[in-house]
């Protein structure tokens, strides 16, 4: 708009200027020759050239206004049919579109980037579920199927149903429920609708509660599990039992990846804004371009080995969704294969 009636005012500036004093100067000489006073005919050529130069001035700054606003809706127009047209390849499941920047405005161009972001993470969240869904039914294909092929056999008098046939239906059962448990907990947490009940608790308070929780399993995998509470630091308002469930998924994952005789330690620590809880394992250790995504769920960098680790695959993932919960911070780090690994829980006070 402010550029339409720029334009228009310019137009008639300039076809003013040029018309003006020629009819003015042309009335002038028309009216030496007339009878009548100087300040007489100064002023009837005045008033002529002023009607001509005017109407001339008009016309012509509204032919401009109207020119610009032409092109200045095609381009708009032009920006926003390729918007409509994207939203609608969006829309029917085209997530690799993006659009140019227009330039026809800032807030067309942010309106670009905008969609362009959007459409950047519908296409890695279309991705992320396609992986889920095949994780998620390859999880369920594998005990689903053990307990099938152990039931034909009972059936068919192959195999009878004693304590080893028994044990191996549990332990399925077991491993699907855990499945699902762990699902519906990273799902509650990332949606929004997890309630949690904080109260006061001290750091080594919860670092001695996970140590304890997960000691048997370090001694049966034959690791040393260690303790490292610095002590006099400040008091936390948490929910105990789900900071208790992120630590103890984190013990549990770096005992699963931690050959025997290795070590595994628990730390806390004072930083500048609160609390900083550290696990720390001797074992596999991760890759570089395996760090991003280790919170993923499903993710793994070694599908085959992981599997024989006996996770459901999803425990980083509802670790991070729980700590961002409570408004803090996780993230992963390590020197690389067969370098251990350590995971960072940061929380304010």
């Amino acid at each position: 708009m402010a550029l339409v009636l720029i334009s228009a005012a310019a137009a008639a500036w300039l076809v003013a200027g040029a018309v003006g004093p020629g009819l003015f100067h042309h009335h002038m000489e028309a009216a030496a020759n007339s009878p009548g006073d100087a300040i007489e005919h100064a002023e009837k050529a005045f008033a002529a050239a002023s009607t001509v130069t005017v109407a001339v001035a008009l016309t012509v700054s509204l032919l401009t206004a109207l020119f610009a606003s032409v092109v200045l809706a095609r381009r708009i127009g032009a920006s926003l049919g390729s918007l409509s047209a994207a939203a609608g390849q969006v829309a029917a499941g085209r997530f690799d579109i993006r659009l140019e920047q227009p330039h026809v405005g800032v807030e067309f161009d942010d309106l670009a980037d905008a969609f362009n972001a959007m459409a950047g993470r519908l296409e890695r969240d279309e991705a992320l579920r396609r992986r889920l869904m095949s994780d998620v039914a390859h999880e369920l294909r594998t005990p689903v199927a053990t307990i099938a092929a152990y039931i034909d056999a009972i059936e068919d008098g192959v195999e009878e149903l004693g304590p080893r046939t028994v044990e191996v239906l549990h332990a399925q059962a077991a491993r699907l429920t855990r499945l699902s448990t762990d699902l519906a907990a990273v799902t509650q947490a990332e949606s929004g609708a997890l309630r949690l009940e904080p109260r006061e608790i001290t750091p080594d308070a919860l670092v001695e509660r996970a140590v304890a929780a997960a000691r048997t399993r370090a001694d049966d995998a034959g690791l040393e599990l260690v303790a490292m509470p610095e002590p006099d630091l400040p008091e936390l308002w948490v929910d105990v039992d789900r900071l208790g469930q992120v630590l103890g998924n984190l013990l549990d994952n770096a005992i699963r990846h931690t050959p025997p005789g290795g070590t595994v330690s628990l730390a806390a620590q004072r930083t500048d804004v609160g609390v900083r809880f550290t696990v720390t394992d001797t074992g596999e250790g991760i890759a570089a371009e395996h760090l991003p995504h280790v919170f993923e769920r499903f993710y793994r960098a070694d599908a085959a080995r992981d599997r024989g680790h006996g996770g459901s695959g999803i425990g980083l993932a509802i670790a991070k969704a729980l700590v961002e919960a409570h408004d803090g911070s996780i993230s992963a780090l390590s020197a690389g294969p067969g370098r251990g690994a350590s995971f960072v829980v940061d929380l304010a006070v």
